[in-house]
């Protein structure tokens, strides 16, 4: 009786071992499984996850590609799985549906566009389904960037754009555009403003669609306001470009914009500090080195308007609508010189004299 007894006991224990270690085991792996499975469910596909092993967990290559994939609303896992295992993203679609019902993915899946690659696993692009990218990205570009400053923007604002590859674009010669025929790049005319677009958007189109905004804010009255000034359109956004720079409050740029006009009229050099800036170029830590050293002032570079007489040969950064508008119609004064205010209000003082000017230095009173 005892020897019968013995093998049964022995396959009650392997079954009850079974049932309880597979279920554990496959928790210790995948997670914990959906509760709306049956226990006879938890276990086969517990089993089943296990029996599958590495097809899960890891990667199909190391390469960091980004593939973009779809999920259409409605579609089904099947489908999505053989999808995956086709466009050579997973291992095996069998094992990807079998993770996605175990953990309860399979009905929170959401439609939308997703960037993958092959270096991810199945369950990191199980999980990743759960959060689809959005299908529109938004780009804010400030007054007074450059184009440097731009494309450093490019990457948070969701759009699948290449820095490097807008950089290229943005420096090339000439230009569908009229105005930029014969310009070196079109620093100056990306309109400042919140960009919304597709997440695929090319850098020509984004280029595009910012020499169009700027166009629709280049009104009638602006042009005639250069040209009440002396100023072609490019000579005027080059001079708004850096009173777009020396403005801190948006009141004074009538007044900065004149003194400069002034200097212009009178075979004054600018003296401009945001052009030397311009002319370094990245300092380590930002685009606009500040305060300049008297070296600085003495770079050789055709945008240092300290060497060199007139305008620097094309803008220093993208102008906001205010400062347009200050050089279209400038404050009324003969004031050649400004400098900050020494209360770091932010504001300044302007002056008809150098005399003027030297007795407004803040380290004459410290």
């Amino acid at each position: 009786m005892r020897r019968l007894l013995l093998p049964g006991l022995l396959l009650f224990c392997t079954l009850l071992g079974a049932g309880l270690i597979v279920p554990w085991r496959a928790r210790l792996l995948y997670g914990l499984p959906s509760p709306r499975l049956s226990p006879l469910q938890r276990w086969l596909y517990s089993a089943r996850l296990l029996w599958h092993d590495g097809l899960l967990t890891d990667p199909l290559s190391d390469s960091s590609l980004s593939i973009p994939f779809v999920i259409s609303p409605g579609e089904s896992i099947a489908s999505i799985a053989a999808r995956l295992e086709e466009h050579g993203l997973i291992r095996s679609a069998t094992a990807f549906r079998d993770y996605l019902v175990y953990r309860g993915l399979d009905t929170t899946l959401r439609a939308g566009r997703y960037h993958l690659s092959a270096s991810e696993s199945a369950i990191e692009i199980a999980h990743a389904f759960q959060s689809p990218e959005p299908s529109q990205a938004i780009l804010v570009i400030w007054p007074g960037w450059r184009l440097e400053e731009i494309a450093a923007a490019l990457p948070a604002s969701g759009l699948i754009l290449n820095p490097d590859e807008f950089l290229a674009q943005a420096k090339q010669p000439g230009g569908s555009w009229p105005d930029l025929s014969f310009a070196a790049s079109i620093e100056g005319f990306f309109f400042p403003d919140t960009y919304t677009l597709d997440r695929t958007t090319p850098a020509d189109r984004l280029i595009a669609l910012a020499l169009e905004n700027f166009t629709r804010h280049l009104t009638p009255e602006i042009r005639r306001g250069f040209e009440q000034q002396g100023l072609t359109l490019y000579q005027a956004v080059t001079l708004a470009s850096i009173v777009e720079r020396e403005t801190v409050h948006a009141e004074e740029a009538p007044l900065i914009a004149a003194v400069y006009l002034n200097r212009l009229r009178l075979g004054m050099p600018l003296q401009a500090d945001p052009t030397v800036q311009y002319a370094l170029g990245w300092d380590g830590k930002s685009w606009w080195k500040a305060p300049l050293t008297p070296a600085d002032l003495q770079i050789a570079s055709p945008y240092n308007t300290y060497l060199h007489p007139g305008l620097p040969p094309g803008p220093i950064a993208n102008p906001g609508l205010n400062a347009l508008q200050a050089v279209a119609n400038p404050a009324s004064t003969e004031a050649l010189f400004f400098r900050r205010r020494c209360d770091e209000s932010g504001y300044h003082v302007f002056t008809r004299t150098y005399e003027e000017h030297l007795r407004n230095d803040c380290t004459d009173r410290r």
